[in-house]
């Protein structure tokens, strides 16, 4: 039989039996033992259809379908209310049958019978709390719990872990900053300490695995409780904030390993609505790459402000075939939506669909970007990344586009590879035809961008998932880090205070030691360094430098209104000159000729050095 089914019945069972011992219970006490048989006969009469009548209201109120071992003050309140409800139907029966006895009889059985039904609901809870505290299952090999926060978050999965800590373990304790919780109980688990309390409570009693649930902590704290708890051996878990969690309920699935993003603390970032919408709202914005990392969260973010159409073009269709059916998901018909698979490099489509569409904004995030594999075929990054962009600008200008938004990168300063090369080059386009069109160009430069395309952090994930080593290029190497979400919403409100030919740079926070950042993403899952698994030393990637830079000597730096975006001053690029410069590359791409391509982009971008010059040392590259 089913165990639901089953466990139904035994409750029925025990209601018909606690109904009617109640009752006969109240009898014996106030006629001292000596019950009239007058009265048990009219009882007796009536116990049918008032023991089922009782059933039933039980059964309205859903006594029987609730799950017990679980029961909390919402089903104790169900309970009252059901019991209260039957009696005073049963004793309007009883009335009209005949019965009449002492109100106090009523009463009393009617105490007597919550405190019956109640106690077989709850004896569930108790069997299983009594059991989870291995009085019936003696377990000392448990996994032991941390929770940081003892807010109503940190209390929901203090009690889930309990009712389930055959599969989940023990939690010992909360650690809350708030000094009046300090040895406080809540739902049974005492707060033993606060933020900086962590490495040394984990010490003292085992704890195998910190659990961070204050999905509403700032930043700053959040980044302090994950610096303090990666000094421990303890596995760290979080529960996401409240922005990640889109439908509002808090769940043991919901907590997750920590991310870098979260060791990184990043600010939100709050767009100015109305000037984006100014230049969004009703009109029509091309995104090219928009299947990429970055080019599909541009979509996501643009889809928010009502375009008169979103045009996506991309040369691999399984990615723009994939943000496509997201953004139908999400808006439906709401939004007019074309999605065009094209290459960049195609100047005569390019001029085509740009003169068809006409659209009023382009964001240009189309580009080669790997930046090994270009150093392996710079023929390539050429013709993607610089005569593509020349395309898809020139005829931006030529068909009269109010804003063109180009996506840079900070390689792109005094580059070391021909990838950081050719978005110099790209940058170097568009501040020249800025100085002649109406257009408004402008590009916008940042860092690495965490979860990217190419990004070193799902690198590193996969390596410790397979038990090592982590590879990493040089002990020294440093990196500016943003997410995609945060990078792409800058990229937005840059383009509303574009005037043209600006490069906008933008605030990447402090740069992050990749070899640091490979330790803390071992020592959060719970693994030792050189124990459990070791750091490897490879040496520099071909066209790879130490260090990052935002901005040329040249550029100047100027605050803009918006905290984290700053302005370079605009380049004084000559088009034509570079154009001819250009011409005279072409040419050379069709050949293949490495050396040839590299030393016309160094007369192109005379800051472009190899980076065996930058790093002055030796860098292997394979066969």
């Amino acid at each position: 039989m089913d165990t639901k089914i089953s466990r139904q019945i035994f409750l029925i069972l025990a209601d018909v039996i606690a109904v009617n011992f109640a009752f006969f219970l109240t009898l014996f006490l106030h006629f001292e033992g000596n019950i009239p048989s007058e009265v048990i006969s009219i009882y007796l009469n009536c116990i049918f259809f008032l023991t089922l009548g009782k059933i039933l209201v039980y059964r309205y109120f859903d006594l029987y379908n609730s799950v017990w071992s679980y029961a909390s003050v919402e089903e104790l309140l169900k309970v009252i209310l059901a019991v209260v409800v039957a009696n005073i139907l049963g004793i309007i029966y009883l009335i009209y049958m005949g019965e009449r006895l002492f109100f106090g009889v009523y009463i009393t059985s009617m105490i007597f019978e919550l405190i019956f039904v109640g106690s077989v609901r709850f004896s569930y809870r108790l069997f299983r709390n009594l059991k989870n505290r291995k009085i019936f299952n003696k377990n000392d090999d448990v996994k032991k719990i941390l929770i940081i926060g003892s807010g109503s978050t940190a209390t929901l999965i203090a009690t889930e872990i309990k009712n389930h800590s055959d599969n989940y373990g023990k939690v010992v304790g909360f650690i809350d900053d708030d000094e009046k919780k300090l040895n406080k109980s809540i739902a049974g688990v005492k707060v033993l300490g606060n933020n900086y309390d962590i490495g040394s409570v984990v010490h003292k009693f085992g704890i195998n695995e910190i659990i961070v649930a204050t999905p509403t902590a700032d930043p700053t704290t959040l980044r302090m409780i994950l610096s303090e708890s990666k000094r421990t051996t303890a596995k760290v878990r979080i529960m996401p904030g409240i922005r990640e969690m889109i439908d509002g309920q808090v769940s043991l699935n919901k907590i997750r390993d920590v991310e870098i993003e979260d060791l990184l603390g990043r600010d939100t970032v709050n767009l100015n609505v109305r000037e984006v919408i100014g230049y969004i709202e009703g009109k029509i914005i091309m995104v090219t790459g928009g299947g990429g990392s970055i080019g599909s969260e541009l979509c996501r973010q643009i889809a928010r402000f009502n375009p008169g159409k979103l045009i996506i073009l991309d040369n691999y269709e399984n990615n723009a075939y994939e943000i496509q059916n997201e953004l139908i998901n999400d808006y439906g018909n709401k939004l007019k939506l074309d999605v065009i698979i094209a290459s960049i490099r195609d100047r005569d489509d390019i001029f085509a669909i740009i003169e068809a569409y006409h659209p009023d904004v382009i964001f240009h995030a189309a580009a080669h970007k790997h930046v090994p594999l270009m150093e392996r075929s710079p023929n390539e990054a050429i013709k993607n990344n610089v005569f593509g962009t020349r395309n898809v600008a020139e005829a931006a200008h030529e068909f009269g586009v109010d804003r063109f938004v180009m996506v840079s990168t900070d390689k792109a300063v005094n580059p070391t590879n021909i990838m950081g090369a050719s978005k110099r080059i790209c940058e170097m386009i568009i501040q020249g035809l800025a100085q002649q069109s109406k257009t408004k160009f402008t590009a916008v430069r940042f860092g690495n961008v965490l979860g990217s395309n190419g990004s070193v952090v799902p690198l590193f994930k996969k390596q410790i998932r397979e038990g090592g080593p982590v590879t990493v290029t040089h002990k020294e190497i440093i990196r500016y880090f943003m997410t995609i979400p945060e990078a792409a919403q800058l990229v937005i409100q840059s383009g509303a205070i574009a005037r043209g030919g600006e490069i906008f740079v933008l605030d990447m926070g402090q740069p992050v030691r990749i070899y640091d950042l490979a330790v803390d993403l071992i020592k959060l899952s719970g693994l030792k360094l050189n124990e459990d698994i070791e750091i490897e030393i490879v040496g520099l990637r071909p066209g790879e430098k130490l260090y990052e830079e935002l901005l040329m000597d040249e550029e100047g730096l100027s605050e803009t209104r918006y905290e984290k975006i700053r302005v370079g001053r605009p380049g004084e690029i000559d088009y034509i000159i570079l154009k001819k410069a250009l011409d005279e590359l072409r040419p050379i791409l069709k050949f293949s000729n490495q050396d040839q391509i590299v030393d016309i982009v160094k007369n192109i971008v005379p800051t472009y050095k190899d980076n065996c010059e930058v790093n002055n040392q030796h860098v292997y590259l394979p066969e």
